[in-house]
């Protein structure tokens, strides 16, 4: 295995030298200072207010769906801004590297990026974007809205969420590592083979790269399992199939994408980790191999995954339009058939990624035939979307601005992938950043609804509403600056600019680059809005308090509980009567009605292994992707043996006593809060208060 390793290896330390921390990089300096400045002050700030215990009790070892779900959406904000950051560089580099004549600063020849390392920003763009921004983001909404839409105390399998979002956490912290020990892949996010072989790519790039996406991919494909389970086993009374909201169907269609076309991803780089490191050559074209083989395993989960992050979104429209609307969304069993039409036509169009490749008529007429049939069901959605707007009373709040700007998108993306469907089409710009621009349309529409479902859902989780003035214009910089950059992308596709340059060699392109850099300076001031929002909104928290509802217009199950939601959700497990059931009990009076007893309440206990699982998962992978054997295999002993003690673990959770839930519940019809669970260290009952 060595003899294929290029450069040093020694048994303590593997393929890791002093040489391999970039200290003399400019950038990464900056990088380095910036983070560590904000890792102090969140650090500095829990010490200080001697937050630890009440960290690591409440979140770190919570199992709790809601508090799990919000942490999902920490990491993927935090990645997302990672995220934005890169393509911030990539766009700077091309305006200032235009022309062959453009002069180069900071060792580069060409604007300030040297090509290895735009290389690499623009592999972490997508990465991170796709994987470890956009996937925590909606798997958070999901693990927050689906248990309290059903009517469910928790997931079904609470332990295994909290290791979902651990071993998800695992993979976004070697992302995060690779800025400041070793490389990132500079072969693009699909991993453009032969590029990830281990001839064209000797460093360890392509092992974070690799190892990163394989960890959190379990944590996802386990995190589907429970969302499914969840779904078919853990509805209230009365919560028959075609009473469940829309966003509950559109989770149930992406974890059945997610857990089928996952595992087809781990098989993928399963067969390139064996070709790096056991040195086989499944991919390798001149020993008996076939590069196509990895292309068409890796667009097999990759197609599905676009629809893995758009059926979501869809969800989430279907929530927030009817709510400001102020009336039952339009075709509800049309929606649910066109979302497992789109979840099962996603499974036939993979090929479209490789029109190119000269497969010939028939397979492309196929491909591209089935890629246009996605247009039917997504038409009628947007159909249903438009005539529950119909004539409606709209209140164009924050989240109902960002769900029309989804509209827009969604018709932008899906208009131009239609296009990108003609082989002729394809063939024509295939390889230029007016695919870029599709996608991203696609893309920043679930970046849209994940600003829509956080300006929704935020008050049912903390009790208050975030800043309407400040999200007003937070949404109307984010989507001035989307409109800019993206509307100037499709332009420089027309106009030839081919994608992946560190350098725009035809200095015609400069005006629409210009207006690229302005748009990417508009989501940053937008960033700037969302920051003044957050501040403004928990400054002014105690005179923002909201009740069950804030909306006064929602509609489904998870509005009928108090704000913020109590850890144990329902005080009394709800009956579930028509479809819409909190817009039917406000019809009738019903929506305050009180239970005339209580009954025992199950809850699971918190446990620490999900998060020592999800370091150890890290310390494994940093160990084989710097090839440290011993500490890889000490680490797969670790969490082998966690999962040992945890199939002892005969603690089966606690019972919420009927006078205990009596208790929570007067207090929270006086406006106390009880989102954290009581301290069962003492004999007698007694729960702490969230300030």
């Amino acid at each position: 295995m060595q003899l294929q390793v290029p450069g040093p290896w020694s048994p303590l330390l593997g393929r890791l030298t002093l040489e391999a921390i970039p200290y003399t990089n400019p950038i990464l300096q900056g990088t380095f200072v910036g983070a560590a400045v904000i890792a102090l002050l969140v650090v500095g700030s829990v010490l200080y207010f001697k937050k630890i215990g009440y960290f690591w009790r409440e979140w770190l070892t919570s199992v709790d769906h809601k508090k799990i779900g919000v942490m999902y959406i920490v990491v993927g904000l935090v990645m997302l801004f990672r995220g934005f950051v890169d393509g911030l560089m990539m766009r700077t580099q091309q305006v200032m590297a235009n022309g062959p004549n453009a002069p180069g600063v900071l060792g580069a020849q060409h604007g300030f990026l040297p090509p290895f390392h735009f290389d690499q920003v623009y592999s972490a763009h997508g990465t991170i974007m796709i994987l470890f921004a956009a996937t925590p983001i909606l798997t958070g909404f999901q693990n927050i809205v689906v248990p309290l839409q059903l009517g469910a105390r928790d997931m079904a399998f609470p332990y295994m969420n909290a290791l979902s979002l651990w071993l998800t956490t695992a993979g976004a912290v070697l992302v995060m590592i690779s800025l400041f020990v070793g490389d990132f892949s500079a072969a693009g996010w699909v991993g453009l083979i032969p590029l990830t072989e281990l001839p064209y790519s000797p460093s360890v790039g392509v092992d974070y790269w690799m190892w990163a996406i394989q960890i959190s991919s379990i944590g996802t494909t386990l995190n589907a399992i429970n969302m499914i389970v969840t779904i078919v086993e853990m509805r209230a009374p009365g919560m028959s199939w075609f009473r469940m909201p829309i966003f509950s169907w559109t989770t149930l269609s992406t974890n059945i994408i997610g857990l089928t076309a996952f595992p087809v991803l781990g098989v993928a780089l399963g067969l390139l980790g064996a070709d790096r490191y056991l040195g086989t050559h499944f991919f390798t074209a001149g020993m008996g191999g076939n590069l196509m083989l990895y292309t068409n395993l890796f667009w097999i989960w990759g197609h599905p995954e676009v629809y893995f992050l758009i059926l979501p979104v869809f969800g989430i429209l279907s929530e927030v339009v009817p709510t400001f609307c102020e009336k039952p969304l339009f075709g509800y069993v049309t929606m649910v058939a066109a979302t497992f039409a789109i979840a099962g036509v996603s499974w036939a169009v993979w090929l479209h990624h490789f029109f190119t490749m000269g497969a010939g008529p028939d397979i492309n007429g196929f491909f591209s035939v089935a890629t246009m049939l996605v247009g039917i069901p997504t038409g009628v959605k947007v159909f249903n979307w438009a005539f529950t707007m119909y004539r409606a009373r709209i209140t164009y709040t924050v989240p109902m601005l960002w769900a029309m700007f989804g509209l827009f998108l969604l018709l932008a993306g899906g208009l131009t992938g239609m296009m990108l469907a003609i082989p002729a089409v394809n063939y024509t710009v295939h390889d230029s950043v007016f695919v870029i621009a599709h996608f991203h349309c696609m893309v920043l529409l679930v970046v849209a609804a994940a600003f829509c479902g956080v300006t929704y859902w935020f008050p049912k989780l903390f009790g208050f509403k975030l800043s309407e003035a400040w999200g007003k214009v937070f949404f109307w910089l984010f989507s001035s600056a989307t409109v800019i950059v993206f509307a100037a992308m499709f332009a420089l596709g027309f106009e030839g600019e081919t994608r992946r340059l560190d350098w725009t060699f035809d200095p015609a392109w400069k005006p629409m680059l210009m207006v690229e850099e302005f748009g990417m300076i508009l989501y940053c001031f937008s960033l700037l809005a969302f920051a003044i929002m957050l501040v403004v909104s928990i400054r002014n928290r105690a005179h923002n308090r909201v009740g069950a509802d804030p909306w006064g217009t929602a509609r489904t199950l998870e509005w009928l509980t108090p704000s913020p939601v109590p850890f144990y959700n329902f005080a009394v497990t709800p009956q579930v009567n028509t479809r819409d059931e909190l817009a039917w009990r406000r019809k009738y009076g019903l929506e305050n009605a009180k239970p005339d007893h209580y009954e025992a309440i199950h809850m699971p206990s918190n446990s620490a292994l999900p998060v020592i699982i999800g370091g150890l998962a890290a310390v494994w992978g940093f160990a084989m992707i710097w090839r440290i054997w011993w500490l890889a295999a000490i680490s797969i002993v670790a969490i082998v043996v966690c999962v040992i003690i945890r199939s002892f673990d005969k603690n089966e959770g606690y019972h919420l006593q009927p006078g205990e839930v009596e208790a929570m519940e007067r207090d929270l019809a006086i406006g106390m809060i009880t989102s954290e669970q009581p301290d069962r260290s003492h004999n007698h009952a007694t729960h702490a208060e969230a300030h």
